[in-house]
């Protein structure tokens, strides 16, 4: 995870700087720029330069990975005429690396944002660098936004789902683009588009993929469903030596928690879960359950209103919203994070996704009652990057870490999509909701009272809506936290 910033057109050295800076929190480890070269490892409060430049892009390093085969490098990377800054994680890493091996390239590629160089560079020996760009995505695993220049033209690529952030903007013949619209503001764009998953901005056109994840139709079969969370989570923790989880104790984030601890069981991989709530709260009552009924360490933040009312400010300011339940959400990642950060633990898992692809929101027995269950679905999923998941990261970030979110990843959704509606609500009267997956979970080993937990919302499980709308809001105006 990192930040990526980018400027085009009458581009003054120092913006760029101002953008990095603007986003430091995404990438405190090291920081790099493009300007006519690569300045590598550089200090952005030492770093003068007074030119201007047509194109310059920059990154914000945070150092996930730490191993010889596989590293967090410091970025730009390049090679021959390819420029590229990468936010993300490829969880086909090693895949990738072998193909390049196999075709040819004899390159040594240790970190993602190199795997990333190096598979477009043999795909634009004899594609433009869009088409290279598409060939690329297609055999890529995993969650990212990045920009790649090839002296002529600029690409500028984002996951499948939109779990990494990527916005972009343009005004008095200057174009922009970064993992924060902080960043943005920072130079004055106030203008901000996100650009949508999966799609690729190409020298500053917008242009749609062929067919989207959402949109795909094929007959699903339930029984992969448990197979593929597993792969998903064991490729998120890979290369990893700890790992954090924001945990509830309801049945997304407890189920995971039992499949990471099987893991763990054949890797060094330590794991520990960060549960966040009032004094009292259900959120935190169910932490402590399901983590004792696990045997895996639990660390508890018990929130006051005075802690709420501090973090309030930066929350709001990243998430670029008051919506309070976008604020009570918001709230619960940065303090779980907040934890994680303190243990030196820079990768959370999160169970966002879950009731969105097994239909477990309440709303959705209405849509069971009409027969649009699998189009709201669909619908929430091609949504999510702008509703949930750029909330969750700008929270994340602000404690410098990583969220990875197991169901999403691109092969799951597809299946979990494509499954009859009546496997994931089985009637007008199911109250639980999520009926598959609560199967699951109960079949590979949590107790009832945890996989058939009913649906609590993050805000009220955690508490943190109450004091907001009963004690905040009634003195303070956070909309105020928006400039």
């Amino acid at each position: 995870m990192s930040s990526i910033v980018g400027l085009q057109g009458n581009v003054k050295a120092q913006d760029i700087i101002k953008m990095l800076k603007a986003s430091k929190n995404r990438g405190p480890d090291a920081s790099g720029i493009y300007l006519d070269k690569v300045y590598e490892n550089i200090d952005l409060d030492e770093f003068c330069d007074d030119n201007d430049y047509d194109l310059a892009l920059g990154h914000n390093m945070l150092s996930v990975y730490d191993k010889n085969e596989h590293i967090s490098k410091v970025q730009p990377v390049s090679d021959d005429n390819l420029i590229l800054v990468l936010n993300g994680s490829l969880y086909n890493f090693q895949t990738i690396r072998n193909f390049l091996s196999k075709v040819g390239v004899e390159a040594e590629i240790t970190s993602d944002a190199e795997a990333i160089l190096y598979l477009i560079d043999f795909y634009a020996k004899k594609l433009d660098l869009l088409k290279a760009c598409s060939a690329a995505v297609r055999l890529l695993d995993g969650d990212y936004a990045f920009a790649v220049w090839d002296g002529e033209n600029l690409a500028v690529v984002r996951d499948p789902l939109g779990v990494k952030p990527l916005f972009y903007a343009q005004k008095d013949g200057l174009n922009g683009f970064a993992s924060s619209r902080n960043a943005l503001k920072e130079v004055g764009f106030s203008d901000i588009d996100t650009l949508k998953p999966e799609h690729i901005l190409y020298n500053w056109e917008d242009i749609a993929p062929a067919q989207a994840i959402y949109e795909k139709i094929f007959e699903g079969d339930v029984a992969k469903i448990d197979k593929m969370l597993r792969l998903s989570l064991v490729t998120r923790v890979a290369d990893l030596r700890e790992v954090g989880v924001i945990f509830s104790g309801g049945l997304d984030s407890s189920y995971l928690a039992l499949l990471l601890k099987e893991i763990s069981e054949n890797v060094p991989l330590k794991i520990k879960l960060y549960a966040v709530g009032v004094e009292g709260s259900k959120d935190v009552e169910a932490a402590i359950y399901a983590s004792k009924f696990l045997n895996m360490d639990l660390e508890i933040c018990t929130l006051t209103e005075e802690m709420i009312r501090e973090a309030l400010p930066s929350v709001v300011n990243a998430i670029g919203d008051d919506n309070l339940m976008k604020v009570g959400v918001g709230l619960t990642t940065y303090f779980a994070t907040k934890m994680a950060a303190k243990d030196n633990i820079n990768v959370a898992i999160s169970g966002q996704g879950a009731d969105e692809l097994f239909g477990g929101y309440k709303r959705y027995l209405k849509s069971f009652v009409n027969d649009t269950l699998n189009y709201d679905i669909r619908e929430d999923i091609s949504n999510m990057y702008h509703v949930n998941l750029e909330r969750d990261d700008a929270c994340a970030m602000l404690n410098s870490v990583e969220i990875r979110l197991p169901f999403l990843d691109k092969k799951l959704v597809e299946l979990a999509l494509n499954i009859p509606d009546n496997k994931k609500i089985v009637s007008m009267h199911d109250d639980m909701r999520k009926s598959i997956l609560r199967k699951l979970a109960f079949e590979e080993g949590l107790d009832y009272e945890i996989a058939y937990r009913p649906k609590k919302a993050a805000q009220y499980g955690t508490g943190i809506d109450k004091v907001l709308r009963k004690k905040i809001i009634k003195d303070t105006d956070i909309s105020k936290y928006l400039e």
